[in-house]
């Protein structure tokens, strides 16, 4: 039987929306669909928490001023509304993100197929786009990749067609662990092992490549876990935070040794690639 939803109307500076939108993501909001005035969001009747919402309200009132409303809805074909927003998008120049029921075009040299049912990492969310732009400059032939919080599976299955031989991929949500095993049969990848679990639960081994696309506390807490699984010389690229905690990032990674290779940003977003 369907899910009853209730629909919350966020009125912002729409240049803002991907940081409110993060944190309702934390909160178990399931979709979101962008307005003139700021946002539409979704979440299940029975895990809205509207004293969350109102601290949410209280924590961004100096920086981002937002007002709400909320309403009840009729149950929604959940998929048929990513369908209607859910447009192709271009990875510099060189990757093309589509969904099934888009056209395949012949002029990128990557094509993924990503369907998302409800996961984050359709390649539409500014820190997704930024990893895939890092992994455009990497060697991948042969090489080894763990990709962290998989969502998707994207970020793994552009690994593949760059080239890695042998690849680990994992999130904590089952809906997260069931989409990525989809995506990954319909690209046709033949090394990516996906599971359903966290850090704790990876198998011991040493990764030339490890990829995380989380939140800043994660990323604090386990990047010294990551480092364990990175081999001498191999590259570890995060993202999933903001401008503004690129230091305790990079200061968290120069204690268990890693290095600065780059960085990025893109509309508040950040990402790090380093090396050890």
């Amino acid at each position: 039987m369907p899910h009853t939803y209730n629909e919350i109307q966020f009125t912002l500076d729409p240049d803002l929306n991907d940081i409110i939108i993060a944190e309702l993501g934390e909160l178990g909001y399931e979709s979101f669909v962008e307005t003139d005035s700021g946002f539409l969001a979704y979440i299940q009747q029975d895990m809205f928490d509207e004293a969350a919402l109102l601290d949410l309200q209280t924590q961004y009132q100096d920086t981002v001023p937002l007002a709400y409303a909320t309403q009840e809805i009729a149950p929604k074909n959940w998929n048929e509304e990513w369908e209607r927003n859910y447009e192709p998008i271009e990875v510099a120049g060189r990757v093309r993100v589509r969904a099934s029921y888009h056209a395949p075009n012949p002029s990128f040299e990557y094509d993924l197929v990503i369907d998302p049912k409800m996961s984050f990492g359709t390649g539409h969310h500014e820190t997704t786009t930024l990893v895939m732009a890092q992994q455009l400059h990497l060697n991948h032939a042969g090489k080894s990749v763990l990709d962290v919080g998989a969502g998707t599976g994207i970020l793994a299955i552009l690994a593949e067609k760059l080239g890695a031989t042998q690849l680990t991929a994992f999130d904590i949500e089952e809906w997260a662990y069931h989409n990525a095993v989809e995506n990954c049969a319909v690209n046709d990848c033949r090394y990516i092992a996906v599971f359903q679990g966290t850090i704790a639960n990876c198998p011991v081994g040493l990764y030339d490549i490890v990829l995380a696309n989380i939140n800043r506390n994660i990323l604090l807490q386990e990047i010294p876990t990551y480092n364990q699984f990175l081999k001498t010389g191999g590259t570890l690229i995060v993202s999933g935070f903001y401008e503004r905690d690129m230091t305790d990032i990079t200061q968290k990674a120069a204690e268990v040794g890693l290095k600065v290779v780059t960085q990025q940003t893109l509309n508040q977003w950040a990402t790090i690639r380093f090396e050890k």
